[in-house]
């Protein structure tokens, strides 16, 4: 029994590790996929309003604004479904994190800033973060991938 609560107290607990981390690491890995897609889409259904933001409302540092509209939507469109599949999951999830810092940044400098929006974005930086620290979990094709180099 001690042994079972001491792995439970460090998070050494097969239930857990068997049902609960790959279950909440795949709803964090759909949640912001989702989320940031629905964004891209929205950006390329309506190209010259986009271009118009990133011209007039976002002010991205470093990149002209085409650049940082072309880098954002495509972004947004691509590193989702890396998350989806959980394919080079860490390296999809820091590029939207760091995309989520700057999207932040550039919005709390407009008129549609919010504290809804504020705090949207700050719920999408811990998933982001806790699916860079812990990887994708079980239920990923990184873990597929991970596994077939490890036993070949």
């Amino acid at each position: 029994m001690k042994k079972f609560l001491a792995g439970f107290l460090m998070a050494d607990c097969a239930p857990l590790d068997w049902v609960v981390k790959p279950l909440l690491l795949l709803g964090f890995r759909l949640y912001v996929a989702y989320d940031f897609f629905m964004s891209g889409k929205q950006k390329i259904s309506s190209w010259s309003t986009t271009l118009d933001l990133f011209r007039y409302e976002y002010n991205v540092p470093l990149l002209s604004p085409e650049v940082a509209a072309y880098l954002a939507t495509g972004a947004e469109l691509f590193l989702p479904v890396l998350l989806v599949l959980g394919l080079i999951t860490r390296p999809a999830a820091l590029g939207l994190f760091i995309l989520n810092v700057v999207a932040a940044m550039s919005l709390a400098q407009t008129d549609f800033a919010s504290a809804a929006g504020h705090w949207q974005h700050v719920v999408w930086g811990v998933m982001l973060a806790v699916i860079f620290a812990f990887g994708p979990g079980k239920l990923s094709l990184d873990k597929l991938i991970s596994d077939r180099w490890k036993n070949g």
